[in-house]
């Protein structure tokens, strides 16, 4: 069996969702598990919805919620005849689970609203899509992977109860019935029967704990580029496509920023050697990149570019090396801040920090860091990362900079400068 994940964009209409079927319609030989993300801007329109409710404006809430349920009954009364009442009363039941949650007052912590509210977005989605592939005479099952997918309830960041969820996987998703089955993305729920989500890229992670799982043949993330490139094209316009990855060079490029694959989906798949392929929704022949186990040499140079960066100089008050314990200390400060360095280079009494403006977290950091360093913020800095670095890409692209901090591996050379 195969694996596919279809993201926002490649459902965000109805000639979007009509191509989505015409794809899945030339793979009816296989056995799919097809995961589906909310239809284009819906999360950010939920997350609106919840910002509204927490800071308890109902009615305002109601009403972003009900541009939400007009576009979705709106998209199925033009893609659907026969299975339409089916249909809008599947929809009417998640759109009553949020109302009723949204007549209420605020008393939990914003994140279990977030949740609650954010992930109707997947069962809206996917509800239609089922349907209309129905109704064209694509025969599939709906699941609901709140039934799947047994998670804690760390809200927006929830982690997966892997024995729970194995066993309710395999049992609902026997492929003997149906060769097709069509779930979501991005959700789970609590013991508690409550919804949660699974933080960055979560419809990846997803598909790739259902491929895990299932000992799949291969998962594919269906996407609106021609598959993983070396850069970003608007920025790199010679950038190239790359045909082939490992999954460590995929881990490694996420690290640093690129905006290829969130290293949590990598994980299961890596451990079963399941290959992922990356390919475009937009035209289905193209054949985009695979990513598996094989060490893939004489790759091009591989560039990402993260602007907005705060370079954080921590100095010994007293003088003293900085040895274990302060290192200890500001190691806890990152897991306590939930913030994650770009680069660090220590010194004998000082270490420099590179870090994402974000002025919450970094406002943080220097406040509890202050505890033990001197501490200065030096913003408005960009960082630059390159995989399988050359002499003359780096010639090219450092001439003219301001050049803050270089660090440099075998591999992989990091330079920070002034924009």
């Amino acid at each position: 069996m195969k694996v596919f994940k279809f993201g926002g964009a490649s459902v965000q209409d109805i000639d979007r969702i009509k191509n989505v079927a015409s794809i899945i319609d030339s793979y009816q030989s296989d056995n799919l598990m097809i995961i589906i993300s909310a239809i284009g801007k819906t999360t950010n329109a939920l997350e609106k919805v919840t910002e509204a409710f927490f800071a308890d404006n109902k009615e305002q809430a109601l009403q972003l919620f009900n541009v939400v349920k007009q576009q979705h009954i709106t998209m199925a009364k033009y893609l659907l005849v026969t299975h339409y009442n089916a249909c809008y009363s599947q929809l009417n039941d998640f759109f009553t689970e949020v109302e009723w949650l949204l007549h209420d007052n605020p008393v939990r912590e914003y994140d279990y609203y977030y949740d609650q509210i954010v992930c109707v977005g997947e069962l809206l989605s996917t509800c239609i899509v089922s349907s209309y592939l129905n109704e064209v005479g694509i025969k599939n099952e709906w699941l609901d992977v709140r039934d799947l997918f047994k998670t804690d309830n760390n809200f927006r960041d929830a982690a997966i109860n892997w024995q729970w969820t194995t066993d309710a996987v395999k049992t609902a998703i026997t492929f003997n019935d149906t060769s097709i089955y069509i779930t979501q993305g991005f959700i789970g729920c609590t013991d508690d029967n409550e919804s949660t989500t699974l933080g960055r890229e979560g419809s990846d992670y997803s598909a790739a704990i259902v491929a895990n799982i299932l000992d799949a043949e291969s998962q594919t993330i269906w996407k609106d580029v021609v598959g993983v490139m070396n850069a970003d094209p608007k920025a790199f316009p010679e950038a190239q496509i790359l045909s082939e990855l490992s999954f460590e060079e995929v881990i490694e490029m996420a690290y640093y920023g690129a905006q290829v694959i969130h290293p949590k989906t990598i994980k299961p798949l890596q451990n079963k050697g399941i290959p992922l392929h990356v390919k475009c929704f937009l035209d289905s022949s193209l054949p985009g990149t695979v990513i598996n186990k094989k060490l893939i040499k004489n790759l091009p140079p591989i560039y990402v570019v993260k602007e907005k960066q705060v370079l954080v100089h921590l100095h010994s008050q007293d003088f003293s090396f900085v040895g274990d314990e302060p290192i200890i200390a500001l190691y806890q400060m990152f897991k306590d801040i939930k913030i994650k360095p770009n680069l660090i280079q220590t010194g004998a009494v000082s270490l420099q920090l590179c870090v994402d403006d974000r002025q919450d977290k970094v406002d943080q950091l220097a406040s509890a860091a202050s505890a033990i360093f001197d501490v200065q913020l030096e913003k408005g800095l960009e960082l630059l990362t390159i995989r399988h670095y050359n002499d003359e890409n780096i010639a090219k692209l450092t001439e003219g900079k301001q050049i803050v901090l270089e660090q440099k591996t075998i591999e992989t050379l990091q330079i920070l400068y002034r924009v």
